[in-house]
């Protein structure tokens, strides 16, 4: 049995304090991904922080004509939040993607951002992983890796981030707001998660005595042409082989502004400022994403069992860019690709 403090922080001022002094200590709210985490004996914490109790709970309208959605906000309270649904019905969609209602139920805005991967090496303690042991080793490349990236990887690393709402908020361009011992800071979302390079262990840019307080989403949420696609092995639960978020700004069927980002292909949601730069101007027509796509996984690797994901990629981008160019979001109750 693994053996742990407890306590509960009763404003952010204490939970910061609690953490920096306790070195290894783990900040827990819905603790859908750290506790499963913990029972496999991956996490180590000496010490949980509980949040719960902090005033993090609100999605509120920013001056600018924004949302700010503080890291306790449940998944399911924000992806049918009246605002969000109306403004923001990328980030609804993806919400609902993902996972199963019951963990949608307890999961945070917050938590989401920072959960692991799903690598089945890094679950496995038996096996060697650089993500969980730095320099022992990774056995995802040449082991069984059908679920593992083509994009971003590293020798050190093929893992992917499983999170369907952070693809989302990708391509929103959201700010993470954090708060720690020096302070409160602004991360852009493009800048929050990493790539494995040679140190998978870490995931994000956020510091280890850093709680994250909310997330700030710009006035404009592609209301209008959009979707969030989800390719998985099963229809409910499960995470994606692929997956594409595409917010479009059409001017007479030609294509003014485009945003999309991939998931399930890399360790971060996946966006390429090329693909989307080769859009615009554009009519909206399947030659115009097919080259978007071919840009976007011009540097794609498959390491045998995931190879498959590459054309699974390119076919999902066009059908997503279709899916929005059209004003037909996919659907996340029915989950049939459109």
């Amino acid at each position: 049995m693994i053996g742990f403090e407890y306590s509960r922080a009763g404003s952010i001022a204490e939970a910061v304090s609690q953490m920096a002094a306790s070195p290894g200590a783990k900040f827990v709210a819905g603790g859908t991904n750290l506790v499963d985490l913990m029972k496999m004996d991956v996490e180590r914490p000496v010490k949980l922080i509980d949040v719960n109790r902090l005033p993090l709970n609100k999605v509120e309208e920013t001056a600018d004509g924004g949302l700010r959605i503080g890291a306790l906000v449940r998944n399911t309270d924000l992806a049918y939040h009246p605002v969000v649904e109306r403004r923001y019905p990328m980030l609804s969609s993806a919400i609902l993607a993902g996972a199963s209602q019951q963990l949608r139920n307890m999961a945070s805005t917050g938590g989401n951002l920072l959960q692991r991967t799903r690598c089945a090496y890094f679950y496995d303690t038996a096996t060697p992983c650089n993500k969980r042991e730095p320099g022992s080793g990774c056995s995802a490349i040449g082991g069984l890796n059908r679920m593992n990236a083509i994009l971003g990887t590293s020798d050190a690393c093929i893992a992917v981030h499983p999170s369907d709402m952070c693809v989302a908020l990708a391509v929103i361009e959201a700010k993470v707001r954090v708060i720690g011992p020096r302070g409160e800071r602004e991360i852009p979302f493009h800048d929050f998660h990493r790539l494995p390079g040679d140190t998978p262990q870490r995931d994000n840019n956020l510091g280890t005595d850093e709680l994250i307080t909310s997330i700030e989403l710009p006035p404009r949420g592609f209301a209008a042409n959009y979707t969030y696609i989800k390719i998985r092995d099963r229809l409910s639960y499960a995470f994606a082989l692929v997956s594409v978020a595409v917010g479009l700004e059409l001017k007479g069927g030609n294509i003014k502004e485009a945003r999309f980002a991939l998931g399930g292909v890399a360790h971060k949601p996946w966006r390429k400022a090329e693909a989307e730069a080769a859009l615009r101007g554009k009519a909206a027509n399947e030659t115009a994403f097919a080259q978007a796509a071919d840009i976007v996984l011009r540097d794609a690797k498959g390491f045998g069992g995931n190879t498959f994901k590459i054309d699974l990629a390119r076919r999902t981008v066009v059908r997503a860019l279709s899916q929005a160019a059209r004003g037909t979001p996919q659907s996340q109750s029915s989950k049939k690709i459109a």
